[in-house]
């Protein structure tokens, strides 16, 4: 293993290819991917090789240009045809994390706005606009920290579900970030991983990435996270999130609302720390958030070990949403919103 790793990186000119860590393989094994084509890319984001809502939104931003490259040479006509096509493949890919569709609405924007010109010339801008889309989550990245950061006191436990560090993210991750920056204070903290069923994202990932940076940290199975509340170890809870409601209801990894509502029982600030392309303002509440459903095996052969019976049904929605009310405060790169309403978000996003 290294503790020097990017979880994506793109390599080479408008013909380059775009390289993933591969993170169904971690914590046992760190091995990169090369996308070459798009249906490599909509393959990786489907089966989380690539996964947590702005890093998928940085994948599918290269993933344009893994599209277009079969037909830089060609008329606009099929240029455009193609780069509509390679949007429609990355949008089916998931149907949740707001980020991936941001970004390939922002890749067509920056297309039009370069109609006439040579198709070569369109698609060298449309990688320098994906290289910024990757640059701008590193500094937003940066900036959640530095404000979430303030949230947290020397000494206290903390509590993250799922995994919102450096591998959901281009660098620095979004809940994550707030625990990385408080330590970078010379804040001491102890972190709290849930395990997140059906899928382990907090026991494979997360208790890695802090165990990587040196973060004093504890896995727990999900069932514990009340007792461990209740014998006063934990004293804040920070989660990332995959789409934001415009009245602040928030859809994250399932599992996040039950945590939610044990810390209001428990009394312990709940936070989420997002950049300001995870909120989709179209949607007026978390009722509206379109739920992934995912494969019955990943609960009933969970990593190729059947522990269910044949043929028994499966409910297994890959996000719940939180109630804003349940919300202490939102984190995004442009400050803390608080209280979490609607006219604090339009005022925080400048809407």
């Amino acid at each position: 293993m290294t503790t020097h790793w990017k979880t994506l990186r793109w390599v080479g000119g408008v013909g380059g290819s775009l390289f993933l860590i591969d993170q169904t393989l971690l914590p046992t094994e760190f091995r990169e991917i090369e996308c070459r084509d798009v249906e490599t890319l909509v393959e990786a984001i489907r089966t989380l090789r690539v996964r947590g809502a702005p890093a998928i939104g940085v994948a599918a931003a290269y993933g344009v240009i893994l599209g277009v490259q079969p037909v830089m040479k060609k008329s606009e006509a099929a240029f455009i045809e193609r780069l509509r096509q390679t949007v429609e493949q990355l949008a089916a890919s998931r149907p949740t994390a707001v980020n991936l569709f941001w970004a390939l609405k922002r890749m067509e924007t920056k297309a039009e706005s370069l109609r006439g010109r040579q198709t070569e010339e369109i698609a060298a801008a449309l990688l320098e606009e994906a290289q910024k889309i990757h640059e701008e989550d590193r500094q937003m990245c940066r900036a959640i920290g530095k404000h979430g950061a303030a949230l947290l006191q020397d000494g206290q436990g903390v509590l993250t579900h799922c995994n919102a560090g450096g591998l959901a993210t281009s660098d620095y991750g979004t809940a994550l970030a707030v625990i990385y920056a408080a330590a970078e204070s010379d804040k001491t903290l102890h972190v709290f991983a849930d395990e997140t069923r059906p899928l382990l994202q907090g026991a494979r990932l997360t208790a890695w990435e802090l165990l990587q940076r040196g973060i004093d940290c504890t896995l727990i199975c999900d069932s514990m996270a009340a007792q461990v509340m209740r014998e006063g170890k934990v004293q804040a809870v920070v989660t990332g999130a995959d789409r934001i409601a415009a009245n602040g209801d928030a859809a994250n990894k399932i599992g996040t609302y039950g945590v939610a509502v044990l810390a209001k029982a428990h009394g312990i600030p709940f936070y989420v720390a997002a950049p300001s392309s995870t909120f989709d303002l179209s949607i007026s509440d978390g009722s509206k958030i379109p739920i992934e459903q995912r494969r019955a095996e990943e609960i009933t052969h969970g990593f190729g070990r059947q522990t269910a019976p044949p043929d028994v049904p499966v409910y297994n929605p890959a996000f719940d949403v939180t109630p804003a009310e349940l919300i202490a405060a939102i984190i995004c790169e442009r400050g803390v919103i608080r209280p979490v309403d609607r006219e604090m978000i339009a005022e925080t996003l400048q809407v």
